[in-house]
């Protein structure tokens, strides 16, 4: 699919900015069809296959990938990844490593991740999965405190096609 001139600079301004409606504006289009259609136009198929090959183009071994991001994510909030610190003590300084506070590498994070726009559906699905086991766990729980044994829940997740948007 061809895009038009627009389109075309919408997504090159994506890809710098990360903010859809912001590339809107600065693409050409109006603040009121920005702020109304600015989240479609990144999920317009045609955008979105030009962002991808345009992210493949200028891909680097030094940028991380969704996947290390995810990984990455994962282990900060499990503990798995901790940093160096260095702490006063009575008797002078000393190293420890320690679960650390990642709010600005998170945000850095949630920056990257906006610049691939399939991802959102990954993030969103084991955002789901993690709720559903959530849930399992608390009705597990549930039912062990009420004093049944050996109980199991069955739960289906159910995730949803993805849908093709061809519109501006």
């Amino acid at each position: 699919m061809k895009l038009t001139p627009k389109q075309k600079k919408f997504a090159d301004e994506y890809i710098k900015t990360g903010n859809a409606m912001q590339s809107a504006i600065t693409a050409g289009y109006s603040k009121e069809y920005a702020k109304a259609r600015s989240s479609k136009m990144s999920e317009n198929v045609g955008i979105k296959s030009y962002i991808e090959k345009r992210m493949e183009q200028i891909a680097s071994p030094n940028i991380l990938t969704a996947e290390q991001i995810l990984e990455r994510l994962t282990g900060i909030v499990t503990g798995e990844i901790t940093e160096t610190v260095v702490v006063a003590t009575p008797i002078g300084v000393e190293k420890t490593e320690k679960t650390a506070d990642f709010k600005t590498q998170i945000s850095a994070m949630r920056d990257i991740m906006k610049r691939y726009p399939n991802n959102d559906k990954l993030i969103e699905q084991q955002i789901r999965k993690l709720s559903a086991q959530a849930d399992v766990a608390q009705i597990q729980a549930k039912r062990m405190a009420e004093g049944e044994q050996n109980s199991s829940v069955n739960v289906n997740i159910v995730i949803p096609e993805q849908e093709d948007n061809n519109g501006e």
